[in-house]
């Protein structure tokens, strides 16, 4: 199976090269500091959507998604002035939102996943027959439950790479760990996707053209 079958087609991007972004945060965070009270508003503003849907991609479930969400910005709140501004914000606070995920899964003894809709639509995807197209949602579902087996660590990396996209350094920042290791659980955890995945349902593999 190609490792792109796993990939995220719903990642939402914050690079270093969108400088919009990064200079509205800079602002903020600035006002922020400057005692501006509107000013963590905005901050909420603009990064709601993407801890919301980090921290569904960890748990699985929109309203304990919801939850977490607003946890984060409890504790962004109170931890702001922590902030190390040399470092890319949202590196800081996805490390929040995962550790929050974490805690959250550990205090409710559970890894339940409903979707991470997280295979990508091949080059030749619009010639899909309704069948294929089932097949490949089934494909979706064995990867959603596979998704349960890992630890924290190899979830954590599998969900910030391959489902959200992140950069592999900025996965290394907001896991507080070296790339190498990084890079360890990663591979780990599609390992043991990979595993579930032929002991299932190798011949959907097959069907759908996954080596």
């Amino acid at each position: 199976m190609r490792t792109s079958a796993i990939k995220a087609v719903k990642k939402i991007e914050i690079t270093e090269e969108d400088d919009r972004f990064e200079n509205e945060t800079k602002e903020i965070i600035a006002r922020i500091k400057k005692g501006d009270n509107n000013a963590f508003a905005d901050l909420v503003r603009l990064y709601r959507n993407q801890v919301a849907s980090l921290a569904y991609k960890m748990v699985g479930d929109y309203d304990e998604a919801a939850d977490i969400t607003q946890n984060v910005f409890v504790k962004t709140s109170r931890n702001i002035w922590r902030y190390d501004e040399t470092k890319k914000f949202y590196t800081w606070l996805y490390r929040i939102t995962v550790n929050a995920s974490i805690d959250y899964m550990r205090k409710h003894h559970r890894y339940h996943h409903e979707s991470i809709d997280n295979i990508p639509e091949r080059t030749d995807d619009h010639h899909d027959t309704p069948e294929m197209s089932y097949q490949r949602e089934r494909l979706r579902q064995y990867i959603d439950e596979a998704t349960d087996s890992l630890n924290d660590k190899q979830r954590s990396a599998f969900v910030l790479r391959d489902v959200d996209g992140c950069h592999i350094d900025d996965v290394a920042n907001i896991m507080n760990m070296p790339e190498a290791t990084v890079r360890w659980y990663l591979h780990r955890a599609r390992a043991k996707i990979r595993k579930e995945l032929l002991k299932k349902c190798p011949q959907l593999l097959i069907t759908l053209g996954f080596k």
